[in-house]
């Protein structure tokens, strides 16, 4: 049996799930990148091993130092994950719409975290402001992982190339939500290098700015809200600006929901309602464009961070959402 020297070693080369009910409903091969395998339990594992190397080559951090990020849970989960044995500490800046789970998870792994109100990223107290301003303080290190390019690199140089090579060279598109963006900034530049056939679509959820941005060029956002975690951005980002997207779709909350459900009792997935919204968009996708092709959704995380929202019927009725999957 292979071993790993070290827990970092088992990051990536996560597999694609055939998706066989929506499959075989879209007359497409719909596939979901299973991201939530990664050790720290979502995607973000990746970005957080490239932006701590990044910041070691560049001499940022050293054993002692203290990693501050503002985070909605799994960036800062995986900076500590895989930081802790490093012999760095951790402050984190949490919006106080993220799921106590999360909290209580970045608590158990060793930060210490502010949970502070959810608010427009222009204002002076959002989370990222916060983070960035308790960063002077002596060998401190701001992530920054909206603007910090080491984020997209970690998917060009595996996320995309991993897709590519599972799929044998037969990807007709590539479905991922924004958060910081890199996710998809780095996909669109590899397949744009790459394989440019390859289309990129975001999935967004209402509420954002990213579908306004892609398809019309501004950002007007003011079309209603959503309780998605961790993704819908409203502002164009470092790493957003070096994204190339072919096409974008609103996913709104019910339907999310609705394939939340769905994953659930057809598949056996329990994912994350970010993951939920790309399976969404590449049915929609594979509905408009029609059958024989291959779509990849990327599935950002697991539904054990959620099980007292969005997967909680209780909580979803108070808000008028499915509470169930019904065929």
């Amino acid at each position: 049996m292979l071993q790993l020297n070290r827990l970092q070693a088992a990051v990536g080369e996560t597999p694609l799930i055939r998706l066989n009910r929506l499959s075989a409903e879209t007359r497409c091969e719909i596939l979901g990148k299973a991201e939530f395998l990664n050790p720290g339990g979502s995607i973000k594992d990746r970005a957080a091993l490239a932006m701590m190397a990044s910041a070691e080559s560049a001499g940022l951090l050293r054993p002692g130092s203290l990693v501050v990020e503002g985070t909605a849970g799994n960036t800062g989960a995986a900076l500590a994950l895989y930081g802790k044995p490093r012999g760095y500490g951790f402050l984190f800046f949490v919006p106080d719409c993220v799921s106590q789970a999360k909290i209580d998870l970045l608590q158990a792994l060793g930060a210490k975290v502010t949970v502070v109100p959810h608010v427009h990223p222009d204002h002076p107290e959002h989370f990222q402001r916060l983070a960035r301003r308790a960063a002077g303080a002596p060998h401190a290190w701001w992530v920054d992982q909206f603007d910090n390019l080491a984020n997209q690199e970690a998917h060009y140089g595996g996320t995309a190339p991993e897709l590519w090579r599972d799929c044998q060279g037969r990807l007709d598109a590539v479905v991922a939500a924004v958060g910081s963006g890199g996710t998809l900034a780095g996909l669109s530049r590899y397949f744009q290098e790459h394989a440019p056939s390859v289309r990129i679509i975001c999935a967004d959820p209402m509420g954002a700015a990213m579908w306004s941005w892609f398809k019309h060029g501004h950002l007007d956002f003011a079309d209603g809200e959503s309780v998605a975690e961790g993704v819908g951005q409203r502002r164009v980002t470092v790493n957003v600006a070096r994204a190339r997207v072919d096409e974008a779709y609103r996913i709104a909350d019910a339907e999310a929901v609705a394939m939340l459900h769905r994953l659930r009792e057809e598949e056996g997935l329990f994912l994350g309602l970010s993951a939920a919204m790309n399976v969404a968009a590449a049915v929609r996708d594979a509905r408009i464009n029609g059958p024989g092709r291959r779509i990849v959704a990327i599935l950002c995380d697991g539904g054990a961070r959620y099980s007292a929202t969005i997967h909680n019927p209780s909580w979803l009725a108070a808000r008028g959402l499915p509470t169930s999957f019904t065929a």
